[in-house]
């Protein structure tokens, strides 16, 4: 079990290998923790290197509680690689983020929230689409005002 980051920084495949070895074991954060030090310590020319090891995490972790963790860490950690699990991770982060932020301002404001639409609006993977509702949101007197297509919201309002 590799929990120190001077020691992942060391053998950062090996620290892939604890990982995914001690995905449900109570010390894997600790692993995951130092292994996102570790690559964030890696300089701009090993981009691939790191790219290569966090997809290998990820794929080491399966579906386990550790899995959600690294996610988080990939997320917030390590923003500066560019790899496509990464930007995924941070567009999936965003939708989250948007998701709750337009419940919040429906329900300060008073709008009656269905459960359909909760589900629509936490199932939605778009942050465009979830920025255009909550902008829709700022003076909605409903949830189908927020979301009615921009023809349809001038038809209701002339």
């Amino acid at each position: 079990m590799i929990d120190s980051p001077d020691e992942a920084a060391r053998d950062i495949p090996l620290t892939v290998l604890s990982a995914a070895l001690h995905r449900r074991d109570p010390g894997a954060g600790a692993i995951l923790n130092a292994l996102a030090k570790a690559l964030k310590g890696l300089s701009a020319d090993d981009e691939n290197t790191a790219t290569t090891c966090i997809e290998l995490t990820e794929q080491g972790l399966g579906a386990t509680q550790a899995a959600e963790l690294w996610r988080h860490l990939m997320a917030v950690d390590l923003s500066f690689f560019q790899s496509q699990t990464a930007q995924q991770l941070r567009a999936e982060g965003r939708a989250e983020s948007r998701a709750k932020d337009l419940l919040i301002l429906l329900g300060h404001r008073g709008v009656e929230v269905s459960e359909e639409d909760r589900e629509r609006v936490v199932g939605c993977g778009d942050p465009d689409v979830l920025g255009l509702w909550f902008r829709k949101a700022l003076t909605a007197a409903s949830t189908a005002e927020v979301f009615a297509s921009d023809g349809e919201a001038g038809a209701d309002a002339g």
